[in-house]
């Protein structure tokens, strides 16, 4: 077993999925460190559920390989390492929260039914109560209780918390990033609310069309990025200024004579902006995955690859 893949939790190569409308993840390479919280993002259909489910074994890969810690996807060592919980939150409406606790502990051998109880009544959550009579936010925290009692290294979250008011996110969120942290364990949580993201995720996923359009770091990619705003320039057809290379310019919008771009910063080494004219900043995950995501959808409809670099796609025309 080489080193890569045994300090991974999740490893996908070449990873792909077609159905018979087309292909919902293709050529996919993904290495996601134990340990980590990795934020998966992307417009509905980027194929972000079809990932976790290949995780979790709820698909079988067309293409590629995908392994939890290692092992193949589909072994019994990967079912005993991860949990998954779906975007619908399947609970059977006719059962006590009481009676879905005890089906958990007795289809899995490791469920920690304290810990389950625990997170339960944290919740005010009578274990008598039927399911169908819960709140929304309610069964999301049975459901997530019953993730968390696995007692799994690697928890596969496709928008847990998508359903819920504020005030209960806020509370679901601590409740997972106080599990991980005292657990070590590894989360992929799919969502769509990127402001929620900033102070929980070390790591993005973005996918576009079944592709990964960006991976890595949250810090690190932060920093390779460099957001910008000022005074448009007249003689420049975008209002940045003349001598910046577009190359590097991911995403830029004009509103009036005020010009928001987002640059790579690695692609301008010798640039300097002026700042009498010109305010940089270091941007958030959510301005650096929302600038990602409408470079993605502006060069897809232009026949580009999405990367902000200009680079025309080697897979043009190729199905989502």
């Amino acid at each position: 077993m080489n080193t890569p893949t045994a300090a991974s939790a999740l490893r996908a190569t070449g990873l792909g999925r077609r159905f018979r409308g087309g292909w919902a993840l293709r050529d996919c390479d993904i290495d996601i460190p134990a340990g980590s919280v990795t934020a998966l993002v992307g417009a509905n259909g980027a194929g972000k559920s079809t990932l976790l489910q290949l995780a979790a074994d709820q698909l079988a890969p067309t293409t590629g390989d995908i392994r939890v810690f290692g092992a193949p996807a589909r072994s019994g060592e990967a079912r005993a390492r991860r949990a998954f919980l779906a975007q619908d939150k399947p609970l059977y409406p006719e059962f006590t929260v009481e009676d879905i606790l005890r089906m958990g502990r007795e289809l899995n051998a490791t469920f920690d039914s304290g810990v389950a109880e625990r997170v339960v009544r944290a919740g005010d959550i009578a274990l008598r109560t039927r399911v169908g009579r819960l709140s929304a936010g309610q069964r999301s925290r049975v459901a997530l209780a019953t993730v968390l009692a696995r007692k799994a290294d690697l928890l596969l979250l496709d928008e847990p918390l998508a359903d819920l008011d504020p005030l209960v996110r806020h509370e679901m969120t601590a409740l997972l990033m106080a599990e991980a942290a005292e657990r070590q364990l590894t989360l992929v949580i799919s969502s769509h609310v990127l402001a929620e993201l900033e102070n929980v995720c070390d790591r993005v996923l973005l996918l576009h069309r079944g592709e990964v359009c960006l991976a890595g770091d949250a810090q690190e990619l932060r920093d390779e990025h460099t957001l910008v705003r000022g005074r448009a320039h007249e003689d420049t057809k975008d209002g940045l200024p003349p001598g910046l290379d577009r190359a590097c310019v991911v995403e830029s919008s004009v509103t009036g004579r005020l010009v928001t771009a987002l640059v790579h910063r690695p692609g301008t080494p010798s640039f300097t902006w002026d700042p009498a004219r010109w305010e940089t900043a270091t941007p958030s995950v959510e301005e650096l995955l929302l600038g990602r995501l409408r470079a993605a959808h502006a060069s897809t409809a232009a026949g580009f690859d999405g990367t902000g670099t200009g680079t025309r796609r080697a897979s043009e025309g190729r199905a989502a």
